[in-house]
């Protein structure tokens, strides 16, 4: 690459980094406020090109191209403000992690919205007029538009930095970015302050996606594509630092820029592409500015908590009454094929509710007694399936040794990435999780010679005495039965004990001799060892395994059936995985908007249990026995 070369590529890093940061300054100003993971901004993003490219195709030719554009983004700033009015201020006193589940569930109803409205294909828009030449730099053509990009990046920057230090609005809001109940106490309309700060953030990630309607067409996938990117840009940034994610945005912008630039180069006899590294430059960046800077770039280290965890009931064994249920339940269970038939669709469905309770309850392991919040785990689950179909396959193994062995495959790499996990806490924990994911899933999506690509492996079938399914199924609920009991059994054991400690108080369990940390790593590879078995259970039972199995979309999901049946509960991820699974399959066999009547229930379902199915249930117990 030359001189010319290396020059336009820096401008184009320059022109994403732009969009890249209106996204995330907005984001981080609605987490800064309101500490809410707001999984919908991405859905911002694509509102933004969406109404931008109907407002230009509508009503361009009498209002013109950029008052359009600046209209969409001012239309998706008043749409956040209902958003945050009508959902979001009846879950503040709910915990986080059920608001980051609402915004999720409501990522898919705008999908399919957007899918009503706007339809399936792509739609390109088109050229902004005055800006559809391109200049000449050292030989090589660079489009005059991105040099708008380029600048608008800084202006808006600015005019923030003058918002948030110069006017009244601004001081409040800084003011609740570091004590929200402080400035409640003094008077100030909490209400309205979280309302006015979410519809900057969203007219923000409009805005974004506004501006890049003549460079890229409107998509249903921009949703998830930008709010990975936006969550990178503003934990490298530091959380709540707007000019950290400026500086993360031009950072990761550049690297990935200058990989495309480079392409295919021979290292020392080697062709290595640097090409393929844009699928996964910015979690790599995230991983190592977390690694040595825990708190982002331009963050701030936060101290320790004196305060012990909030209050929890402490575990019981289960009673005669729970025992008795358990005991049916099993039984009917056992029965089922029976019931249903060998053939049946039944079957088939049964096991993956069992194997997606296994994943959920390895995931509520590490998320509830440990404290620890991921949103990688998928990546565990995706290691064990490739090592049970990569034993068998590629080593020639028998099924049942690759299904034995493939769980510890898994935990080696929990041990890995766990190591570095645990040295962090909250989002920076769970961010640096699905950097990990990430790597696992770029690395299965292109070695294309060991792992099939982005096709997967297929031919992973059962021994000869598990083809039919019937016994097949047994032996899944009989491995996932053991698998939730043993991590029952670990909870009241004194490690599980120990784990609760540190979750709670991470002071006071050092203080009387608790190895916090090698407890947390103990506990990642715990989780990560039944993560693998629901894996490998999963490759067999559908004889192909696919990147899909690490995606962020399998961890997503795992993060829905934990906080779906309830945290603080230990039958909680089995019922929310159940209850997903069939919700999902139920739905989408249903109608074609499967995934807005999946999110409409799980808004009503996180409304009216804001504490989980199973912690819903659990309370009610409580009471009648308060009662007694």
């Amino acid at each position: 690459m030359g001189l010319s070369g290396f020059l336009v590529q820096l401008l184009n890093g320059l022109a994403g980094a732009s969009s890249l940061f209106l996204v995330a300054a907005g984001l981080s100003l609605i987490f800064g406020v309101t500490r809410i993971v707001n999984f919908a901004h991405g859905s911002f993003f694509m509102l933004g090109v969406y109404g931008a490219y109907t407002l230009v195709e509508q009503a361009g030719p009498v209002i013109g191209f950029w008052p359009a554009l600046v209209l969409a983004a001012v239309g998706v700033g008043v749409f956040g403000a209902l958003v945050e009015v009508v959902l979001l201020r009846r879950i503040y006193r709910a915990p986080e992690l059920f608001q980051l589940l609402a915004t999720f569930a409501l990522v898919l109803v705008i999908k399919d919205v957007a899918l009503r409205l706007w339809g399936a294909e792509d739609l390109l828009g088109p050229r902004a007029p005055g800006l559809t030449g391109s200049l000449d730099i050292l030989g090589r053509r660079f489009p005059s538009y991105d040099l708008l990009l380029i600048a608008v990046g800084p202006v808006v920057l600015g005019a923030l930095t003058l918002l948030l230090t110069r006017t009244r609005w601004g001081t409040l809001v800084r003011a609740a970015t570091q004590d929200r109940e402080m400035v409640g106490a003094l008077g100030v309309n909490q209400a309205w302050l979280f309302t006015s700060v979410f519809a900057l953030g969203a007219l923000l990630a409009g805005l974004g996606g506004a501006l890049q309607l003549p460079r890229e067409p409107a998509s249903l996938n921009l949703d998830l594509l930008t709010i990975g990117d936006a969550f990178v840009v503003v934990v490298v940034g530091g959380m709540g630092s707007i000019p950290g994610a400026y500086v993360a945005a031009l950072l990761i912008a550049e690297i990935k820029a200058l990989c495309v630039g480079l392409g295919t180069v021979d290292l020392f006899g080697i062709a290595f592409s640097f090409s393929k590294l844009t699928l996964v430059a910015e979690f790599l960046v995230m991983a190592v500015v977390l690694v040595w800077r825990p708190w982002g770039l331009m963050g701030k280290a936060q101290a320790a908590s004196r305060n012990v965890g909030e209050a929890e009931a402490p575990l019981r064994a289960a009673g005669r009454p729970l025992l008795i249920a358990a005991a049916v339940g099993l039984t009917g269970l056992v029965l089922l094929p029976v019931i249903l038939g060998g053939d049946s669709y039944g079957v088939v469905l049964a096991i993956d509710l069992l194997t997606a309770a296994l994943f959920a309850a390895s995931l509520h392991f590490i998320m509830g007694p440990a404290g620890m919040h991921s949103f990688g785990h998928a990546a565990y689950f995706g290691l064990g399936a490739y090592a049970a179909a990569l034993l068998m396959l590629k080593a020639g193994l028998p099924m049942e040794v690759a299904l034995l062995v493939s769980p510890a495959v898994a935990a080696l790499g929990a041990a890995v990435f766990g190591w570095f996990c645990v040295r962090l806490s909250g989002v920076y924990l769970a961010m640096l999780t699905l950097a990990f994911a990430q790597i696992c899933w770029s690395i299965t999506f292109q070695w294309d010679d060991v792992t099939g690509g982005s096709n997967g492996l297929t031919g992973v079938w059962p021994a000869e005495w598990l083809s039919d399914k019937r016994m097949y199924y047994w032996l899944t609920l009989a491995l996932v039965t053991l698998g939730v009991l043993a991590l029952r059994r670990v909870l009241f054991s004194p490690f599980g004990y120990a784990m609760r400690a540190g979750r709670d108080s991470p002071l006071r369990a050092d203080a009387i001799g608790i190895d916090v940390k090698a407890n947390q790593w103990a506990a990642f590879v715990v989780a990560a060892l039944f993560a693998g078995l629901s894996g490998a259970l999963f490759a067999f039972s559908k004889g192909s395994i696919s990147p899909d199995a690490m995606s962020v979309g399998k961890s997503v999901d795992g993060l829905v059936m934990v906080l779906l049946g309830g945290v603080q509960t230990l039958a909680g991820p089995v019922v929310g995985a159940v209850t997903f699974t069939w919700l999902q399959d139920g739905v989408a066999r249903a109608t074609e908007y499967w995934r807005a009547m999946l999110g409409g229930t799980i808004l009503l379902l996180v409304l009216a249990f804001p504490q989980g199915i199973a912690g819903f249930v659990a309370q009610l117990a409580d009471r009648r026995r308060a009662a007694a």
